[in-house]
């Protein structure tokens, strides 16, 4: 005969608890365990798999044949020349000769230079070379027609010597215009009516050194 079964009666609430944690127990038991993250960096140097590595260009060398030779380099030249007032502040006869070549459009070369020099000296001298401000004993403008009339500036005086040699000297405009022989333009001086005598045909005309004098400022209008 078998044994009697024993039943174990509880309350209601107790049984409702046992069977939630047995369910828990059993879902917890169902989950699979996840693996854990891998580490973008593995270690100091090492690089996660998942990582996109460049590489660097290797470095690129262009072979030249000995015999092949750079091109010169060709640069712009350029100068400056001075202006109106630079050459007023200077004052010198030199500088009044640049005045003239610049109101003649005349480049001012050292040729060119040179000769107005010599020329001035022939019709004033170096040490009063801005007597009556009329270095070239010019006619044009100053008021005497035999080159005795004075202006009120050397600036004038330097307009009107470039305009009265475009009026009527082609000669020594072509010399001036070339800019290269101080002679070639003294010659046209001497073959112009610009003086009576013709400097004796260049017998009355020195080529030594000119001596560089500055004019007073009032000369040219300080």
């Amino acid at each position: 005969m078998a044994a009697p079964l024993l039943v174990v009666s509880m309350p209601l609430r107790n049984r409702i608890a046992v069977g939630a944690t047995a369910l828990a127990l059993i879902a917890g038991l169902s989950i699979a365990p996840t693996q854990p993250a891998q580490a973008a960096v593995v270690s100091s140097g090492e690089v996660a798999p998942s990582a996109t590595v460049t590489e660097r260009p290797a470095a690129q060398t262009l072979a030249v044949d000995e015999d092949v030779v750079a091109p010169p380099i060709t640069r712009d030249a350029f100068a400056a020349t001075d202006g109106v007032q630079t050459l007023a502040n200077n004052g010198t006869n030199a500088d009044w000769a640049k005045l003239v070549l610049m109101n003649g459009g005349w480049p001012q070369t050292e040729q060119n230079v040179t000769v107005l020099l010599r020329w001035m000296r022939q019709e004033n001298g170096p040490p009063d070379w801005w007597n009556r401000n009329n270095p070239l004993n010019n006619g044009y403008g100053s008021g005497g027609g035999a080159g005795l009339g004075s202006y009120s500036t050397l600036q004038d005086a330097a307009q009107y010597a470039a305009v009265n040699l475009q009026r009527g000297y082609p000669g020594i405009v072509a010399g001036l215009e070339a800019g290269t022989s101080a002679d070639a333009t003294a010659q046209a001086i001497w073959a112009s009516p610009w003086a009576t005598s013709h400097y004796a045909n260049g017998a009355h005309w020195s080529t030594a050194p000119v001596p560089i004098v500055k004019a007073p400022a009032s000369a040219w209008g300080g």
